[in-house]
């Protein structure tokens, strides 16, 4: 009988295992494994001590979005090429300890307002404010992207969320009032859900207290090839948009809505972003590159308006961006200069990414023509971004 209980013993023993290792944390410090849902983990600590998680969205199709409370950012996406190989598309780091380096905002949440205010100086109801002067473009001082301390550099509090077709994270942050200089104490939400239609829809609210200005804006850096090391000047770009804002040297508008038509700013069709960028034009010049905001059309689809569509014709993945808001800033990636050294330690060369920010004007606050960036309590601020993936 001694060798019969012995063999059931080490049936018992192997069955326990299976079903604990089918249960057991998989790297990532103990991020659970799941065909499709959101899991989280711990991504590390801050200096300060305080755990930061990372969320985890895995979609029917094999997609895979992870998003991080440091910086709301989403810090990868997956996407399928024509032949249906997953690659990750977006620039970024491989840890924690890489994203409290980002200088670049890559993949960030930016606020409270994203882009540029001229000298960092706005009135607000007959009030001057001041806030930090962090960006110099042409020498000029501007506020950029909330600040020193912006949205990007905080911790966020997340919570997941299932749905029959979707799943995601929302992450809430309070900025208090003063804080970066901004009026008022601001509650903010901040959802990114990843849908079984491989859509990734980034959404924000927010409330205030008191009157305040504000654009929170996602910053993620896309190169559709799936291959950092390439450059996005091989990609195929289309903004739905006749005019852009004109600037000056510090890249503040100058109230001028410009004509794209033709111009090197026109992507009205679809054009290679690098078959004008080097062209003799002033706007050009200024921005060295593409780094402007194109005026929507207001092209419906849907309840949003289309702002671009980006396309591989290397791998065919296609990315369509549509908004609630008036404006698109295409950035080319001018400044990436190869000193940040992010994922799989890959050096991110000029123009190896771009970003599609969909936006209030910049400097919206200090120009009079510009649709409101005014916050006041008893209202509510709602951006909502969608991403919508596909291959041709």
């Amino acid at each position: 009988m001694k060798p019969l209980v012995t063999l059931l013993s080490v049936i018992a023993m192997c069955a326990l295992f299976s079903s604990c290792s089918e249960n057991a944390p998989s790297g990532g410090g103990g991020e659970s494994t799941s065909s499709t849902g959101v899991t989280e983990a711990e991504h590390g600590k801050l200096p300060s001590g305080e755990s930061v998680k990372i969320f985890t969205l895995t979609n029917a199709n094999g997609m895979v979005a992870k998003v991080t409370e440091y910086g709301a950012i989403l810090d990868s996406i997956t996407v399928p090429d024509k032949d249906g190989a997953l690659a990750d598309v977006t620039h970024g780091y491989d840890s924690l300890e890489g994203w409290l380096t980002n200088t670049s905002y890559f993949g960030a949440t930016v606020g409270r307002f994203g882009n540029r205010i001229a000298h960092g100086k706005f009135s607000l109801d007959g009030k001057e404010y001041t806030l930090v002067t962090n960006n110099a473009p042409g020498g000029i001082p501007c506020h950029l992207h909330g600040g020193t301390v912006g949205f990007d550099k905080v911790l966020w509090k997340g919570e997941s969320f299932e749905s029959d077709n979707a799943r995601g994270v929302k992450l809430s942050y309070l900025s208090k009032d003063g804080e970066e200089g901004y009026p008022g104490n601001l509650s903010v939400e901040v959802t990114y859900t990843l849908t079984d239609n491989n859509e990734l829809v980034w959404e924000a609210k927010a409330t205030t207290d008191a009157p305040t200005v504000l654009n929170i804006v996602h910053h993620s850096y896309w190169n559709l090839s799936g291959d950092p090391d390439t450059s996005i000047n091989d990609h195929e770009l289309t903004l739905f948009a006749d005019q852009y804002l004109a600037t000056d040297a510090g890249l503040i508008p100058t109230g001028e809505k410009a004509d794209v038509a033709g111009t090197p700013m026109d992507f009205t069709s679809p054009h290679l972003i690098g078959a004008r960028v080097d062209a003799d034009f002033e706007a050009l010049k200024l921005g060295g590159g593409y780094d402007h905001a194109w005026v929507l059309n207001g092209t419906k689809d849907g309840d949003l308006v289309k702002a671009a569509k980006l396309r591989d014709p290397e791998t065919g993945r296609v990315m369509e961006v549509l908004t609630n808001q008036p404006a698109v800033q295409f950035y080319g990636g001018n400044f990436l200069d190869g000193t940040a050294t992010g994922k799989g330690g890959v050096a991110y060369q000029h123009r190896t990414a771009l970003c599609l920010e969909t936006e209030n004007y910049p400097d919206a606050p200090n120009n009079p023509d510009a649709p409101s960036a005014v916050l006041r309590p008893g209202e509510t601020y709602h951006h909502k971004m969608v991403h919508r993936f596909s291959a041709e």
